[in-house]
């Protein structure tokens, strides 16, 4: 299953929220020069760097094509570029290499990230934010319905749970020695959804995502119905029979000294 725009932009508010946070804490006399959006997706988030800077050739990058596909229909005056994030570095230094919601698929990105800010000109902005939920119901239990059924045996070799995200204090040591400033932060956002079922569409976009690729066909629906009425049990209805999604997320900002 590759990923899917369409699946992802059901939720497309509240993605694009964080989005959002993480641009505003851009500095307005941003320096000179080009502005990349890495883990681009649909072009949500691409549409926002668009209109906060006109004028400075933004650039996507993604590796997913059918998401490319989406933010090139959206935004047909950018361009995107199709490139795995782990080789992919900027072909001059630039202004603004701004990533939401992508590096958290990459186990080892801090190296990664302190050598993305050698790509940046002087007062150039490192910009990320990543999901930190793993501790969150919503993962936990992927973890056991992945070995709860009869499509345990698609996991024999391990769920493809995401390694946690270093302390935000690792993030300081490895980009401290190139930045003027760093800055990291956590959100909790909480997110009312309709109903369990929402909560399983939500987390159908991203992170539920590796475990359907392992499963065969045939046992997806019954693998997604155990997940679900474990979702149900863990998110208790609120007054209006909504259930709320509590969504850690962590941000990054770093300007390069």
């Amino acid at each position: 299953m590759a990923w899917s725009a369409t699946q992802y932009l059901k939720f497309e508010d509240e993605r694009t929220r964080p989005a959002r946070d993480l641009l505003a804490q851009v500095p307005d006399d941003l320096v000179a020069g080009l502005v990349f959006d890495l883990g681009c997706g649909p072009g949500n988030s691409t549409e926002l760097l668009a209109k906060r800077f006109p004028g400075r050739g933004v650039k996507g990058v993604d590796n997913a094509a059918d998401m490319l596909k989406a933010a090139r229909q959206r935004l047909p005056g950018i361009d995107f570029v199709e490139c795995d994030l782990a080789k992919w570095r900027p072909p001059m230094p630039s202004a603004l290499l701004y990533a939401n919601a992508v590096f958290q698929w990459l186990p080892d990105h801090l190296p990664l990230l302190a050598e993305l800010m050698d790509g940046l000109r002087p007062g150039g902005v490192l910009a990320v934010q990543m999901p930190d939920n793993l501790s969150e119901p919503s993962h936990l239990l992927m973890e056991e319905s992945a070995m709860a059924g009869p499509w345990k045996r698609a996991f024999e070799a391990g769920t493809p749970r995401r390694k946690p995200l270093p302390a935000p204090a690792a993030y300081i040591d490895a980009l401290g020695p190139k930045a003027a400033r760093v800055d990291v932060w956590h959100t909790a956002y909480n997110h009312p959804m309709a109903d369990a079922a929402a909560i399983v569409e939500w987390v159908k976009g991203t992170g539920l995502r590796p475990y359907l690729d392992r499963i065969p066909a045939g046992q997806r629906d019954g693998f997604l119905a155990d997940y679900e009425n474990r979702i149900a049990k863990a998110y208790a209805p609120m007054a209006d029979g909504r259930r709320l999604l509590r969504f850690p997320r962590l941000f990054i900002v770093a300007v390069k000294a």
